[in-house]
């Protein structure tokens, strides 16, 4: 059985508005929504206002706002972040009931610490969750959420970044499987996450859970940096280098880590498959062969 895979995108045409409506108009969406009301009416006035296929900014007014996709690049559900000094809030719903119980809950719910966390920079996340929501509360609970005030219509669950920190590096935040990174990979990338003009939460996350072990120690079919890797997208075979910024040339197949498949492949070893976002949809990405991989063949200075 395949993991659940959940992308979160930003973008709000009138279609999605429209989605939205339908979810907020079932009882078994909102049934536990405070504010369902409130929200079904923002979205009406929201549509009815601008003629603009593109309703993105006026659903980040006060805090920022995700579709959530499945595998299959179908809407399945939003979240909604606010942030208020160093806290953040999330606000998130499955709104298609037929993938309930799949596991959508829990991708979701860490995809939005991703952002939470890693682009909004919050020092705490923070969820509130009706007593009687028992699915919404095993899920944030599963994802490490630890439970605080209690009141008969209001369970406060948070997550400090310190403890997301920790569960992200013990692979406990992952949907994926388990990648290594060298320990010169890991600097090298660390110094150039510290450039300003680079920012990449993916690879942020992707280098915060890694594995790190000694460049004479890693498995050699593990894409490392500077690796030469034969990838299979979707149904199209592909020969890249994965190479720092500086060196890429897509024309010449050298693929910059902070493209969406050179983050994606970062660490993985050969014969695995990712699915990731490229160019806002989801590829499944396949590890055929490690052509080539520096530490094993003893160029430790690349």
């Amino acid at each position: 059985m395949k993991k659940p895979f959940v992308s979160l995108r930003p973008e709000i045409t009138r279609t999605h508005a429209q989605i939205l409506m339908n979810w907020l108009e079932d009882e078994r969406v909102t049934r536990f929504l405070s504010d369902s009301r409130s929200v079904s009416r923002f979205i009406a006035q929201a549509i009815d206002r601008s003629p603009m296929p593109i309703l993105t900014h006026l659903f980040n007014q006060g805090g920022r706002f995700f579709m959530a996709y499945d595998r299959n690049d179908v809407p399945v559900g939003f979240v909604r972040l606010v942030k208020a000094g160093g806290q953040c809030e999330i606000v998130l719903v499955i709104g298609d009931h037929d993938t309930w119980g799949r596991g959508l809950g829990a991708s979701t719910i860490r995809e939005g610490l991703k952002f939470a966390f890693l682009d909004m920079r919050a020092e705490c996340v923070i969820a509130k969750i009706h007593p009687c929501n028992a699915r919404s509360l095993k899920s944030f609970q599963r994802c490490g959420f630890i439970l605080g005030p209690e009141t008969p219509t209001l369970n406060s669950l948070s997550m400090p970044a310190g403890r997301y920190l920790q569960l992200l590096r013990e692979g406990a935040m992952a949907d994926r499987g388990d990648i290594y990174v060298t320990e010169i990979d890991k600097v090298r990338l660390q110094s150039l996450m510290g450039l300003e003009v680079v920012t990449s939460m993916e690879l942020e996350h992707e280098i915060e859970r890694a594995i790190v072990v000694g460049p004479r120690q890693v498995a050699e079919n593990v894409v490392t940096m500077n690796s030469e890797v034969m990838l299979r997208l979707d149904d199209e075979r592909e020969q890249v280098a994965l190479v720092y910024p500086q060196d890429a040339d897509e024309r010449s197949g050298k693929l910059s880590v902070l493209s969406d498949v050179g983050t994606a492949i970062l660490g993985y070893q050969e014969g695995e498959a990712i699915e990731c976002m490229v160019a806002e949809r989801t590829r499944r990405v396949v590890i055929e062969k490690v052509i080539y991989q520096p530490e094993s063949s003893g160029d430790f200075h690349l």
